[in-house]
């Protein structure tokens, strides 16, 4: 299989408007006549959904929540980046591509990040239209704060909501459409099965979670927007139901699984309290704009963090990375957090935390400001902690947060599975191996609302589409092997709950596949897994029946799929031999235990074919090319 990535010729400052040009376009009345498939209604989902009913096609949306501004979007806190430069700071298109491409530490495609830097400041003009409540400064203009991995002001807010507030734009436009009966809405329903006919995804196989019932739906072309595959550590900050079976459900059918090794440990989460827990909080990133984070010089110092003197303070990201101090990008604040624990310097009853303070920025600011500008993530962390922030040091480690690896695409953001189309976390696209903080919410609309319109109508115009049916025997066919793997999991009745199942699962990922790995503890995961997969198919307990529901039922076929997923992580992890952003392996660090790239070898986006079940997936190479950007060793000091 070679991989074409179909980047457009000419200078990359042109790329995407020649590309648009070029592409063939669906004549107004023909739109009609075509169905397209959208799973998901995040913001990539839900931004896509409205668009494409907006320009005339017939759009069926499918979510698992019961509503569509339920998902997991929702929950993004700190902001969205964008070009614009009001602050007059410096910030261009160029410099937001050159920071990403840097953030994903050089292993991200060119030619899409700098379409994703160009489109930046459209979104922000869209959803300003839909009446996002932006935070705006004493003249009017939008204001901006800062997030890591950048020396400019870029990213625009709505206090700690920004997520919810987007969500809200997009879900109106959504919404509007529905209405309209532009868009055939099915909440409660989980992808269940990709349908193949003639080689092109022409349809998808869904449960309905409250029925229990099959149901096959047919299309011209399908739009996979289902987010990222985090809750295979069990703990993160995604929502519980967030999972990974519609990838894993593609993967199966021939759609590549490019880098997925490349997750991100976000820096700024209330740390585990005990097993009780089913999820983390995060808190917003923004937070490091005004929070100093530091341990005591002390190793196990017990005091409270008001009882320790500026003096017996080691303000270590200050310390060691001068230019960028607290904002550092999210996978150096991880490590380096994790480094100060592990040498015996961690706060709290469990050692492996440290402080975000704000005494200085209340001193210098006055509470109030800080109150107006963080407040409502202030009383998050006071709900859930029972400790007032105002008064004393939050206590903050890393977490799992989001995944830059997953469905292989081109620039079209196709899959190699013609007419799949991927966005948002769902695919791998923009980001590399690290991505900085406010970019998930710029990515997720930017493929909804500015490149999907132009790449699907090419692929319409381009493809031989006739008409499809429910009845074929390919929905038959995915019909009856969803219903054969909901026998086979009730039918096991086990002694172990699917929650404990995947808070091992959790435990070995986290423990050997988390924010550092060497070659040792990544065999020792691939043998735990195995050994897991193999308990979970024999000993699993999943009560009830298939015909109502079930939540147990739908956690067992999420994790049957993360216990795979897991293997494909670890292997990838395992074949790539140097440190790149979220991935860091011991074995390839600098004398100064930042990450050491090798550019020489690995220089490529891994994509991986399923071979069959027990046989290892295939490597495939998209070769990265850096033409614009110079290769370095990235350094924040």
């Amino acid at each position: 299989m070679i991989l074409d990535a179909k980047i457009p010729d000419g200078p990359i400052s042109q790329k995407w408007d020649k590309h648009r040009f070029d592409s063939k376009l669906v004549n107004p009345a023909n739109k009609r006549k075509h169905t397209v498939l959208v799973v998901g209604t995040g913001l990539a989902g839900a931004s896509a959904g409205a668009s494409l009913a907006e320009l005339g096609y017939h759009v069926k949306s499918f979510c698992i929540q019961d509503s569509a501004r339920r998902a997991h979007s929702i929950s993004a806190q700190g902001g969205i980046n964008a070009a614009k430069n009001y602050p007059n700071d410096g910030d261009s298109i160029w410099r937001l591509f050159y920071d990403t491409v840097k953030g994903g530490d050089f292993r991200s495609r060119e030619a899409n990040v700098y379409r994703l830097a160009q489109i930046s400041s459209h979104i922000i003009d869209q959803c300003v239209a839909q009446g996002v409540p932006f935070a705006r400064e004493y003249g009017g203009l939008l204001d901006n704060r800062s997030f890591g991995g950048a020396q400019v002001s870029r990213t625009f807010y709505a206090r700690g909501q920004t997520g919810q507030q987007l969500l809200l734009g997009a879900y109106g436009a959504f919404m509007r459409q529905v209405s309209k009966g532009n868009i055939e809405m099915f909440p409660r329903r989980e992808m269940m099965e990709l349908v193949l006919v003639d080689g092109k995804a022409r349809g998808i196989v869904v449960r309905n979670l409250k029925s229990g019932k099959i149901e096959s739906y047919a299309g011209d072309a399908v739009v996979l927007a289902s987010g990222g595959y985090g809750n295979v550590y069990f703990l993160s900050t995604n929502a519980v139901n967030s999972n990974a079976s519609a990838v894993w459900r593609c993967y199966k059918k021939g759609a590549l699984f490019a880098n997925p090794c490349y997750t991100q440990i976000h820096p700024t989460c209330i740390p585990v309290s005990g097993v009780h827990q089913s999820k983390l909080t995060l808190m917003s990133e923004s937070l490091r704009n005004d929070g100093r984070v530091w341990v005591p010089k002390k190793s196990g110092d017990t005091r409270r963090s008001y009882e320790i003197p500026e003096g017996e303070r080691d303000y270590y990201l200050e310390k060691r990375y001068p230019s960028f101090g607290n904002l550092v990008p999210r996978d150096i604040a991880s490590r380096n957090a994790k480094q100060v624990c592990d040498e015996g310097y961690g706060v709290g009853s469990t050692g492996l935390a440290v402080y975000l303070d704000f005494a200085d920025s209340i001193k210098r600011l006055g509470q109030n400001t800080i109150k107006e500008k963080y407040g409502n993530l202030f009383e998050m962390y006071e709900r859930i902690t029972g400790e007032d922030p105002y008064r004393v040091s939050m206590t903050i480690f890393p977490a799992v947060h989001y995944t830059m690896g997953g469905l292989w695409v081109d620039y079209n953001l196709m899959s190699t599975i013609p007419g799949l189309h991927v966005l948002g976390e769902a695919n791998f696209s923009d980001h590399g191996a690290n991505r900085l903080g406010a970019s998930a919410l710029m990515q997720g609309l930017a493929d909804g609302y500015f490149v999907i319109p132009y790449t699907i109508g090419n692929y319409i115009a381009s493809a031989d589409l006739p008409s499809v049916s429910t009845e074929q025997s390919e929905f038959m066919e995915a019909e009856e092997a969803i219903s054969q793997r909901i026998t086979k999991l009730l039918s096991i009745k086990g002694k172990k709950t699917v929650r404990e199942i995947h808070r091992e699962l959790g435990c070995i990922m986290w423990d050997n596949v988390g924010m550092s790995r060497n070659k040792s503890r990544l065999q020792k995961a691939l043998d735990q897994i195995s050994k897991l997969r193999d308990e979970f198919w024999k000993n699993v307990c999943v009560p009830q029946s298939g015909n109502n529901l079930n939540k147990n039922l739908e956690q067992a076929g999420r994790l049957a799929d993360f216990l795979e997923l897991a293997e494909l992580i670890a292997v990838d992890a395992m074949e790539r031999g140097e440190s790149c952003g979220g991935h860091f392996r011991e074995e390839h660090q600098t004398s100064e235990g930042e990450a050491k790239r090798d550019d020489d070898n690995f220089s490529y986006a891994a994509a991986w074919e399923y071979q069959g079940e027990d046989k290892p997936a295939r490597l495939h190479k998209e070769a990265l090319e850096f033409k614009e950007v110079k290769l370095s060793q990235r350094s924040y000091k």
